[in-house]
């Protein structure tokens, strides 16, 4: 009876132990997904007669800063930033100003994306903290949405600032001073507010500011604004559009790459530039040529003894001598190589790429020849910038085509000649190729430039209309196989290309306008796309 007894007991023991057990297992609970909210404020937020040097702001848990050097937007900026505690988590946040405020002037803080909570990274958005040194809040606001004058993507951390037109304001302003109010778009808003401003006129300015020392410069930033003054209260949402400006040529000091050539570097466009070599009185025979990759120019000169030559540059207002000193060096020797080889795409043509200058293309020595031995006929021409001989000819589909130079065909600037060069080529059917038709519609004005690209920008192929004699139809053929961007570009100034805007002559950018969305064109396709080029 005892042995029973006990059993029974042993097994309701074991009963409420698994009871137990269970009831303590730990499931965890929902995951947190709200963000931090703020208890209170010292002073409260709106406060007016501010005459601290400091904020406390609370929170209910919690939190970390992340970026906040990035994130934290000051208006109007001070040329001291403040500093922000603590650097670890914490239930409370400090900011310390380390400038003098101005009298009667309402600040605003906005964090961004910086507060968090500290476990699970939640975030408070655009948290923003308002006070003024006078009376009363300033309580006008200014909206903006934003766009790249050129590119497709939309760039990020744009800063829109707002300069007071007084008796102080002049164009040149925002190169020198910080703007009366700012606020920034940081990495992901498309329309900004400028808030708590104050009655007024202003000039409206955008910069994606590199130096983050609110200010532009054009080496830089780009920039976009409003020609005309803006006017307080206003409930306009302008449109900016952003643009890196053609800076003003500059030449550097050049210096000696090898025994018959140098390297000048430069900012700006080169396109234009003049030189003059001179050793003493002696004008000297050279040649220019763009350097691979950087922003410099090669500049090709007759080898000679050890001595200083002159070189002189001008563009522009740009017009200055330098005095270059000649060692014994290593001289550069002539060696060619195709910029492409095997398959030749239809839309593109065989190009050579030269060590040195060439000086002299004898088409004499120069054959072409089909798989069935014919000759082909074809036209050279030489490109000395990127120091490329350019072969033209009518290419035939699944056809094989060998090139051979015989020595002497390519005479350099130094005299040199070719020893014999042989280059295979071949091309595919026309079948391994699409064709898209672009039909322009409303089109508003000519010249108008259309331009196909990849997904990165690079232009594949482009076409100029000047007028409309050829028709709304626009043929790309023979394209590989891609996904392309279609932009149509207003040729304002005529000259081929697309022209960026000037802050200091008041001028925007040329207008560019993209079709809504990638136009996939696969082999053996013939597309159509009608694209409103009026919008």
């Amino acid at each position: 009876m005892l042995k029973r007894f006990s059993k029974y007991c042993l097994i309701l023991l074991a009963i409420a132990t698994i009871g137990c057990a269970k009831r303590g297992t730990i499931t965890g609970g929902a995951k947190d997904t709200l963000a931090p909210e703020l208890r209170f404020s010292s002073p409260e937020n709106g406060t007016v007669n501010f005459k601290g040097t400091e904020i406390k702001l609370y929170f209910d848990e919690y939190v970390k800063l992340k970026n906040v050097g990035k994130q934290l937007i000051v208006s109007p900026p001070m040329s001291k930033a403040p500093e922000v505690l603590p650097y670890n988590a914490s239930k409370f946040i400090i900011v310390k100003f380390k400038d003098t405020l101005q009298k009667n002037t309402t600040y605003s803080l906005n964090f961004g994306q910086s507060i968090q909570d500290n476990n699970e990274g939640n975030i408070l958005p655009q948290f923003k903290y308002v006070f003024s040194t006078g009376t009363y809040i300033d309580s006008l606001a200014l909206s903006a949405t934003f766009k790249d004058a050129i590119e497709q993507k939309s760039p990020n951390f744009v800063s829109f600032m707002l300069y007071e037109v007084n008796e102080k304001y002049t164009d040149s302003t925002i190169y020198k001073e910080t703007p009366r109010y700012i606020t920034n778009s940081l990495d992901s808003l498309k329309l900004v507010k400028l808030e708590n401003l104050k009655q007024g006129k202003y000039r409206l300015v955008a910069i994606q500011d590199k130096n983050n020392n609110n200010k532009f410069d054009p080496k830089t930033d780009k920039i976009g604004f409003k020609k005309d003054f803006i006017t307080l209260p206003n409930d306009t949402i302008f449109e900016i559009n952003l643009f890196k400006e053609i800076i003003a040529f500059k030449a550097f000091k050049p210096s000696l790459a090898s025994g018959n050539r140098a390297v000048i570097g430069y900012e700006g466009i080169p396109k234009d530039v003049k030189f003059e070599l001179k050793k003493g009185e002696e004008v000297l025979p050279f040649k220019i040529s763009k350097l691979p990759k950087k922003d410099s120019l090669q500049i090709w000169f007759k080898p000679m003894k050890n001595d200083s030559i002159t070189v002189a540059v001008s563009k522009d207002k740009f017009n200055q001598s330098f005095v270059l000193k000649l060692k014994d060096q290593k001289k550069d020797t002539l060696s060619f190589s195709a910029e492409k080889s095997g398959n030749l795409p239809f839309r593109e043509k065989f190009k050579i790429n030269t060590t040195i200058p060439i000086e002299k293309i004898d088409n004499s020595k120069i054959k072409l020849i089909r798989k069935d031995s014919t000759l082909v006929s074809f036209t050279t021409s030489y490109d000395d910038f990127n120091q490329q001989i350019v072969f033209d000819f009518e290419k035939q589909p699944l056809e094989k085509y060998s090139i051979q130079l015989l020595p002497g065909a390519l005479t350099d600037f130094y005299d040199k000649q070719n020893d014999t060069l042989n280059y295979r080529l071949d091309t595919r059917n026309t079948s391994n190729y699409g064709n898209l038709r672009v039909i322009l519609e409303n089109v508003k004005r000519y010249p108008v430039i259309i331009e196909l690209t990849d997904k990165d920008g690079k232009v594949l192929a482009s076409e100029i209309r000047t007028d409309n004699s050829k028709g709304n139809t626009v043929e790309f053929n023979l394209l590989e196989a891609n996904v392309f961007t279609i932009r149509a570009i207003y040729d304002t100034n005529n000259d081929g290309l697309w022209t960026p805007g000037s802050y200091l002559d008041q001028r925007q950018s040329e207008e560019v306008i993209y079709f809504p969305e990638g136009v996939r064109v696969n082999e053996n396709w013939d597309v159509e796309q009608p694209f409103n080029v009026g919008k």
